[in-house]
């Protein structure tokens, strides 16, 4: 059985981790490299660093930050944000990354997820998808949440899963920020049409939303979290246990 991973979230603005709820209202953390210092030391699984506004603002991620968290972390680190080019994995992947994810960049050329997937390696490639329901469909929104494409968002993941991508990032809108547990029915219904892992993000409020999160939902393989973890309302280690005593199998 594949043990299921645990992984902080890092949402990256002007050089600082700050925190919404559905996308708004941000505010600010903490420093990005002390805090993923502080993950690293936590017992997390991997980090997630996102520059949420690389894509809107039209510019490249931040570099000098990213290297800076990836000399102080010795799990493996995922980053997006700004990703529109092989030019841009190959920048991040040297700053120190490990996996690169996409969304607005493979929204606007679907074509660089399997140009990534065949230069770097399907592993390297994680879609990430921002989620929202419109008129009772799943829309795929762009430009950290800002923008509806009114594109299908499960046909995007099938799209993305068939052009190599290794991984998908599945951010529900809906529930992001606001800890009344993950969007167990848009989870669901991707797990049913991919089978590549999945990571579910947005809405862990409480431990006990992990442990329901993979039992009703087994095709899920990771949970992510932002707030929670940031602002100390729940310990990862503590966590771990509890998800072991629960009977889901974690690395501990």
């Amino acid at each position: 059985m594949l043990t299921k991973r645990i992984i902080p979230c890092l949402d990256v603005r002007n050089g600082r981790v700050v925190k919404g709820v559905n996308f708004e209202g941000i505010r600010d953390v903490e420093d990005p490299v002390e805090m993923a210092a502080f993950y690293n030391a936590s017992g997390a699984d991997e980090l997630v660093f996102y520059d949420i506004t690389a894509s809107v603002e039209a510019r490249p991620l931040f570099d000098d930050v990213l290297r800076r968290v990836a000399e102080r972390i010795f799990i493996p680190l995922t980053v997006g944000g700004g990703i529109n080019s092989l030019e841009d994995f190959d920048r991040v992947l040297k700053a120190g990354a490990d996996k690169v994810s996409v969304n607005s960049g493979a929204i606007r050329n679907p074509d660089l997820i399997s140009e990534a997937a065949k230069r770097y390696g399907d592993q390297c490639v994680v879609l990430s998808m921002d989620v929202k329901r419109v008129d009772g469909k799943y829309h795929l929104f762009a430009k950290g949440g800002r923008e509806d494409t009114g594109i299908d968002a499960l046909q995007w993941a099938v799209r993305g899963q068939n052009n190599g991508a290794g991984e998908i990032v599945l951010n529900s809108i809906d529930t992001d920020g606001v800890k009344n547990g993950f969007d167990l029915e848009m989870l669901q219904d991707l797990s049913e049409l991919v089978t590549i892992p999945i990571i579910a993000s947005g809405g862990a409020g409480k431990m006990s939303d992990f442990s329901e999160l993979f039992e009703k939902i087994p095709g899920v393989d990771a949970g992510l979290a932002a707030s929670i973890f940031h602002f100390r309302e729940v310990d990862i280690r503590d966590l771990k246990k509890y998800l072991r005593d629960s009977g889901v199998n974690v690395r501990l």
